[in-house]
């Protein structure tokens, strides 16, 4: 798995021979890699994101919930019903085709699966006769947050697909960890791709003829 550090460090590399632009940053050559990212990434089927994406999905075993009331929810529930909030954002869910890239939301025994409505759609349910039959949980994600109704738990499991940095929200990582350290959630076969875009973005910024440095159209990954 790539780090963050060494995707930016090749497309650096390459920078220098076409520009001396000192305003070229790290975070201004990573923000274009997250960028081209999340264009090759919502330009795939759901199907295809899965067998092509999976190794990326992390999960994230214990998110703490709040208690929200369903004005910020959005929900017009019936009164008494309890909506519960991640306590914080989740770190930058990366978007597909179908909306956020998130493969489960469960308890955090994986036990129970909660299925992804929206506020309206949710709402709609309970107004129906038959709801009370339904023993499902739903979750909806807005601004975020993963907003889930009528549980009683304290915390959840969630996988998905995150720009963000997961250290603090994960058992298995060093939150101390330098961000150029950090693994690099892209397919090493879309990185190439990617890496290749960033890089003509510069030179293109520079006015310099791309055919002067990659005269054969190679990946900088070869």
């Amino acid at each position: 798995m790539n780090t963050i550090g060494e995707a930016v460090s090749r497309v650096r590399n390459v920078i220098k021979a076409v520009t001396t632009d000192s305003f070229v940053t790290d975070r201004m050559i990573y923000s274009l890699i997250l960028k081209y990212a999340k264009m090759f990434i919502k330009r795939q089927d759901a199907i295809s994101t899965r067998a092509k994406f999976g190794s990326l999905f992390k999960r994230l075993p214990c998110l703490d919930l709040i208690e929200v009331d369903k004005v910020e929810a959005c929900c017009d529930v019936p009164s008494g019903c309890i909506i519960k909030r991640t306590k914080d954002q989740l770190p930058g869910v990366m978007e597909g085709p179908q909306g956020p890239l998130l493969r489960s939301v469960s308890s955090i025994d994986n036990f129970t699966e909660v299925y992804r409505t929206t506020p309206s759609l949710y709402t709609s349910m309970t107004k129906t006769a038959a709801f009370k039959y339904n023993k499902s949980k739903y979750y909806w994600f807005m601004n975020g947050y993963i907003y889930i109704p009528n549980v009683v738990w304290e915390v959840i499991s969630v996988e998905g697909i995150y720009e963000g940095d997961l250290n603090e929200l994960t058992c298995t990582t060093n939150p101390c960890t330098a961000v150029q350290d950090q693994a690099l959630n892209i397919p090493p076969e879309l990185l190439a791709e990617i890496e290749t875009q960033v890089i003509n973005d510069f030179m293109k910024s520079a006015q310099i003829p791309q055919d002067s440095f990659i005269s054969d159209k190679q990946s900088i990954l070869r």
